[in-house]
């Protein structure tokens, strides 16, 4: 899936168990809704501190540059 012919191609799955940063409060925030049977106003506490553990992912610099998939397609078309 990750190997395409005559392209070069990286497969996410491999890069995906790096780093998830919000999972403990969307855990609990679901647990949550599950026990209360999808409640908000029972879960208002965990759904604040994913609020502000998203936030705080939002907030961090990320690289203005797009993903590495696009820059070895492009790479690849220059090749050519």
């Amino acid at each position: 899936m990750g190997r395409k012919a005559g392209r070069l191609h990286i497969s996410p799955k491999k890069f995906g168990s790096l780093q998830k940063p919000c999972m403990k409060e969307m855990i609990t925030f679901l647990n949550c809704l599950a026990l209360n049977h999808n409640s908000d106003e029972k879960c208002v506490r965990q759904k604040d501190l994913l609020n502000t553990c998203m936030d705080a992912q939002t907030s961090k610099s990320r690289k203005p540059w797009g993903s590495i998939n696009y820059h070895l397609q492009r790479l690849s078309r220059g090749r050519k």
